[in-house]
């Protein structure tokens, strides 16, 4: 079916661009050398808020990063309107090298594993001594990502009000994890929020943990009023926390000497992307014996050479049981 009538002007012809013409397609991309550094401080469908020399400012990602996706905690190179005012926009053109990733799956059969926070020097694992009852198995996954991802655990027990913390302490007394324990009274008083903060300064530490055990209340203690997030309460009859916070948020120290980042709860806690050969690395005093490991060695098989390595005398009994426990959780689900 013809388009055009039978006597047509030459300004009605549709004329298609010209590939050789004055622009022609490029791989090259701008520099952008003026542009300013920041840090990425939540995501919100397809909108980041950064922190840019002190202003908040909103900002999308260029289409030259291609699916390359900016995290919370990202240092990333901005372009645009970078004032901050509302209803402008600017453009994010760089991503700066991480130094550390925090990844998860939803399950360990989903092989898309997400980025949870980017450059965090330390993971604080907040999990409840009661009401819900404390999952040492998720604990365990969590130690695991954070020693694959380059960053430091830290363990934060919470509600020491309702139940002792010594069972579960005894569990990881010999991974020689710094820890913390606090109490809702003295959450109210402050005494619990000074001890927290004591560990967080000059850092920028991820909260990680099970909903319902008090993750947000500790997080809004150790930051100022006007930054403090809405908190939930735990079901009566399941025993489990609802989703109050529902996208990670970097929200500074009151002092500006750290960061916190206070990710939404989680129910599970996916390795898929854990290679388990890494984990060792984590173990120092275990990872010398490994030399005599048949290729492949899962360190858990009988011709392990760390079992010789431990009753030489070379690290303590107790090291060799924690890796191992550690490393089991990635050939499992997770469960209470």
């Amino acid at each position: 079916m013809r388009r055009y009538g039978k006597h047509t002007d030459e300004d009605d012809i549709r004329t298609r661009p010209n590939r050789k013409g004055n622009r022609p397609r490029t791989n090259i991309r701008p520099k952008h050398e003026d542009a300013a550094e920041g840090m990425v401080l939540t995501v919100d469908r397809g909108r980041l808020t950064c922190l840019v020399d002190g202003r908040t400012i909103l900002a999308m990602k260029a289409r030259e990063l291609g699916r390359k996706a900016a995290v919370v905690g990202d240092r990333v190179a901005l372009v645009g309107d970078l004032s901050g005012r509302k209803d402008t926009l600017a453009r994010i053109v760089r991503i700066a090298e991480r130094t550390s990733v925090l990844r998860r799956t939803a399950d360990d059969d989903d092989p898309y594993e997400r980025v949870v926070v980017a450059n965090a020097d330390q993971l604080a694992i907040v999990t409840a001594l009661a009401d819900p009852e404390p999952r040492p198995r998720l604990i365990d996954r969590c130690l695991v990502a954070a020693y694959d991802g380059g960053l430091d655990p830290l363990l934060v027990l919470t509600k020491s009000d309702l139940a002792p913390p010594d069972k579960l302490l005894e569990l990881y007394g010999d991974l020689d994890i710094p820890h913390v324990v606090t109490s809702r009274a003295e959450l109210a008083e402050g005494a619990a929020a000074d001890r927290v903060r004591e560990q967080l300064a000059g850092k920028v530490t991820a909260f990680v943990g099970h909903s319902g055990v008090g993750k947000t209340t500790l997080v809004n203690a150790l930051v100022p009023e006007d930054r403090r997030r809405t908190t939930g309460h735990v079901n009566a009859v399941t025993g489990r926390g609802r989703h109050t916070t529902t996208s990670a948020l970097a929200l500074p120290l009151g002092d500006m000497a750290g960061w916190v980042v206070d990710t939404p709860g989680v129910r599970s806690f996916g390795l898929a992307h854990i290679d388990p050969s890494r984990v060792i690395h984590a173990f120092p005093d275990l990872e010398p014996g490994t030399a005599g490991c048949p290729r492949a060695c899962s360190h858990n098989e009988p011709d392990c050479a760390l079992d010789a390595w431990v009753a030489e005398g070379h690290a303590d009994p107790a090291r060799l049981y924690s890796l191992r426990r550690l490393l089991a959780t990635r050939e499992r689900r997770d469960g209470d």
